[in-house]
């Protein structure tokens, strides 16, 4: 949330307390998307309700309103993503419930480290694999598709068994880890 005032001194603790909730839901994602490849709805859920609780309750009316509109952001940015088959459900839950913690604005920082961070992941495990010449050849297709208005074929989605899957949870959880310690003062 912004930098709150009162008797011309910032409240530190206050502004971190919405990135305390961040950090630990994230951090929790973080071990469940490496271990099961899956993030349970109970912790996006409990993020977001600590992210609503805590905005709320610290910064009354505003503090819901950057809630509810970092929650909307996140579920608005990732949805197509979810819609093609790119996101797992989990991934798209968990940046609404981030989004409810820290708000819009540093919301739109998590999510670019974390297309970044993602980025190299799979580029290291397309690599690691041996698959680059297939992802090379899947990136040709989703792009025919999009430019053609159609939904792209199983082969470019995750319901194919035999592609690579990243852990988009853990980039982002690295993601918030990285926003909040580097996080203007």
């Amino acid at each position: 949330m912004e930098e709150h005032e009162r008797g011309g001194g910032t409240l530190p603790a206050i502004t971190t307390a919405p990135w305390v909730a961040a950090v630990a839901t994230a951090i929790v994602a973080g071990i469940w998307d490496w271990r099961y490849r899956r993030i349970p709805n109970w912790l996006t859920v409990s993020g977001f309700a600590a992210g609503i609780a805590v905005n709320t309750l610290l910064f009354r009316w505003p503090g819901l309103k950057a809630a509810l509109l970092g929650a909307a952001l996140g579920l608005g940015l990732l949805l197509p993503f979810v819609l093609i088959r790119s996101l797992g459900a989990g991934d798209w839950k968990l940046a609404g419930a981030l989004g409810a913690c820290v708000g819009p604005r540093p919301l739109l920082s998590i999510l670019m480290v974390t297309v970044l961070l993602a980025g190299v992941m799979a580029l290291v495990m397309v690599i690691w694999s041996g698959r680059l010449k297939r992802t090379l050849v899947n990136i040709v297709r989703l792009l025919a598709a999009l430019f053609s208005l159609r939904m792209p074929g199983q082969e470019v989605s995750l319901d194919d068994p035999h592609s690579t899957k990243i852990p988009f949870g853990v980039a982002m959880a690295a993601a918030v880890l990285f926003c909040a310690f580097f996080r203007p003062a």
